[in-house]
């Protein structure tokens, strides 16, 4: 067995499915989420007792309803735990439908040497097999793993890279993939098997958190499909968006309509990212416009930093 040292790991809870209740044991579906306090969540896992843990709850939310505001509010609390000498890592209980935004966000603000590690589940804590107490022992144990670093994730025993992470699976215990990268290590009872590098990822700067978050630069993501037409962008841009992220057909592909619509929104000063709507690989070749392997919702948060840090 790999020994683990004996820091401090602090668990901030934000909500989600993990802290979620429904009436019925057997509903895995119909439950609302974000009702059970972080401490109560830890205090739920036996294997969690008498180790050195603190406990505080940021938010209580769905992850669907994630905010900016929430972002801000964790990445600094994130900060000022990780520059606690005797904090070995920060774990993040979060709902899993925007988690790899998050995720970004987190590792472009903060691009952190210690490991912060989000977590979830995909049943609710009342469901008969629930799984997040073994989603939580697993990071708090991979928090205090030595050589971790970076934002990471861990479900159903696979720990996943910000940049990789994305929910594949709207029901499924396994929703959450790093596509054809693979996963950055396994839990194994209790033991971390890293099977690639740590991530690492430079920061974008923290110059958006020092910035009232309802002014944050604005970003939406359009669709090219089939029929698409030059309407959506012409209305986003007379609402003053800064930004708009593309998710593209194919590699990187947009319908000629709407291909011209983005052309004069740049024209006019608005800033254009290319992602694509496929699952897995990257748009080829890589160019200044293109996201490389973040999916659309990730490209929009990449963007939105860029644009806020000039």
């Amino acid at each position: 067995m790999q020994k683990i040292h004996s820091a401090t790991v602090v668990v901030i809870g934000t909500g989600g499915t993990i802290a979620g209740t429904a009436a019925d044991t057997n509903d895995n579906v119909g439950y609302t989420a974000g009702q059970i306090g972080v401490a109560q969540l830890l205090q739920a896992v036996p294997a969690l007792q008498g180790l050195p843990l603190e406990a505080e709850q940021l938010a209580q939310v769905d992850s669907k309803d994630m905010s900016h505001a929430i972002w801000q509010a964790l990445a600094l609390r994130c900060a000022q735990q990780l520059a606690r000498d005797e904090v070995a890592g920060v774990v993040v209980t979060h709902g899993t439908d925007t988690m790899e935004e998050t995720a970004w966000f987190l590792q472009r603000v903060l691009a952190p040497a210690k490991p912060v590690v989000l977590t979830g589940a995909m049943r609710p804590a009342s469901a008969l097999h629930r799984d997040g107490p073994q989603n939580l022992l697993d990071a708090v144990t991979l928090a205090r793993h030595p050589g971790a670093r970076g934002v990471l994730a861990v479900l159903a025993g696979r720990v996943h890279g910000a940049r990789e992470l994305h929910k594949v699976h709207p029901y499924r215990l396994d929703a959450m993939s790093s596509g054809e990268a693979g996963p950055l290590a396994l839990m194994e009872e209790g033991v971390v098997r890293p099977l690639r590098p740590w991530p690492d990822d430079d920061t974008l700067g923290g110059a958006i958190l020092r910035t009232d978050a309802a002014a944050w630069p604005q970003v939406e993501i359009v669709h090219s499909h089939a029929g698409a037409g030059p309407r959506v962008v012409q209305a986003l841009c007379d609402a003053g968006v800064h930004g708009l992220v593309v998710a593209c057909t194919g590699n990187g592909t947009l319908h000629r309509e709407l291909d011209n619509a983005l052309a004069a929104a740049r024209a006019a000063g608005v800033a254009v990212l290319r992602s694509t709507r496929c699952g897995e690989g990257r748009v080829l070749p890589p160019a200044d416009d293109v996201a490389d392997r973040l999916t659309p919702a990730k490209a929009r948060v990449e963007l939105m930093l860029r644009l806020a840090g000039g």
